[in-house]
C-alpha cells in the first residue's frame, strides 16, 4: 500500500518546476491529485498524461472567487482534500527598494503570501471534512535572511512564516498540521532563467560553490520532504520550518 492511497492532494502552481515534481511524487504514491494552475490547457494536458487519478483546475491564487470554484470542483471530483501543497509563487524584477514600483510590491505579496492565505482559508474546511490532514506551505531561504534587490519577495516569504505558525495553532485540534518548507537554490526555471531579459538569473547570484553541499538542489529532493511532511511519518510536526538548502544559510563551508 502506498502512503497516499485513497487521499486527495491539491497542489498549486502545479504544471512546472517544483509543483510538477510534487504532483508526480504524490501520484506515484497512490494519491488522487488536483493539478491547480493558471494555465488550464497545460494543467489538463498534465492530468491527461497521468490518468484518471489526476484532475486539472484553473486557479489564479490571487483570486478568491477562483479559489472557491477550484475547491468546490476538487471536492466534487475526488471528495474531501487531505493534503494542500501551497506551492505557487513568483519572483520579480530585481531592484533596490527605492526603485521598486508599488505594483511590483503588491503583485509579489499577492502571489507569494495572499495566495497561500487564500489556499488555507478555502481548503481548511475540506481537510476538516476529510478528518484531518496536512498543509505544506512552500517558503524560501529568503524567508530567513535579507536579500538585496528582492525586498517584495523577501517580505512575502517572511510573512508566510507567521501565517504558517498561526494556521498550525488554529487547525491543530482539527487534526490538520501546517508546516513550511524553505528551499534554497533549486534547479527550476524560477532559479535558472532570468525574470526579465538583461538581468542575471537568481541562480547566477547565489553560486553553490561555497555551500557545504556544493551544487544546486533538485526538485525531487524538495518533493521527498513535502511527501514526508504530508504523511503520517511526520505526525508530531506542526508549525515547523524545514530548510533544504545544501548549507546556504550556514555560511561558507570549509574548503576540501
Amino acid at each position: 500500500m502506498e502512503r497516499f492511497d485513497g487521499r486527495t492532494v491539491f497542489v498549486t502552481g502545479a504544471t512546472s518546476g517544483m509543483g510538477a515534481s510534487h504532483v508526480r511524487g504524490f501520484h506515484a504514491e497512490g494519491a488522487r491529485v488536483v493539478i491547480a494552475a493558471r494555465d488550464l490547457e497545460a494543467a489538463s494536458a498534465f492530468a491527461g498524461e497521468l490518468g484518471e487519478r489526476a484532475f486539472a483546475v484553473r486557479l489564479d491564487v490571487t483570486d478568491e472567487e477562483a479559489w472557491t470554484a477550484a475547491a468546490s470542483a476538487a471536492e466534487e471530483r475526488f471528495g474531501p482534500v487531505s493534503v494542500l501543497v501551497n506551492n505557487a509563487g513568483a519572483q520579480h524584477v530585481a531592484a533596490l527598494i527605492e526603485d521598486t514600483a508599488l505594483e511590483v510590491w503588491e503583485r509579489a505579496l499577492a502571489v507569494n503570501l495572499t495566495g497561500q492565505f487564500l489556499g488555507i482559508k478555502h481548503l481548511a474546511p475540506s481537510l476538516r471534512r476529510a478528518g484531518g490532514g496536512s498543509i505544506v506551505t512552500i517558503a524560501s531561504t529568503m524567508a530567513n535572511v535579507g536579500s538585496p534587490y528582492y525586498a517584495p519577495y523577501v517580505a512575502a516569504k517572511w510573512a508566510l512564516r507567521g501565517l504558517t505558525k498561526t494556521a498550525a495553532l488554529e487547525l491543530g485540534r482539527d487534526g490538520i498540521r501546517v508546516n513550511s518548507v524553505h528551499p534554497g537554490v533549486i534547479s527550476t526555471p524560477l532559479i535558472t532563467s532570468p525574470v526579465v531579459a538583461g538581468q542575471p538569473a537568481i541562480g547566477d547570484l547565489y553560486s553553490p560553490a561555497p555551500f557545504a553541499v556544493p551544487r544546486l538542489g533538485e526538485p525531487g529532493e524538495v518533493t521527498a520532504l513535502v511527501l514526508h511532511l504530508a504523511s503520517a511519518e511526520s505526525a508530531f510536526a506542526t508549525g515547523s520550518e524545514f530548510v533544504l538548502d545544501g548549507g546556504l544559510l550556514l555560511g561558507p563551508a570549509l574548503a576540501a
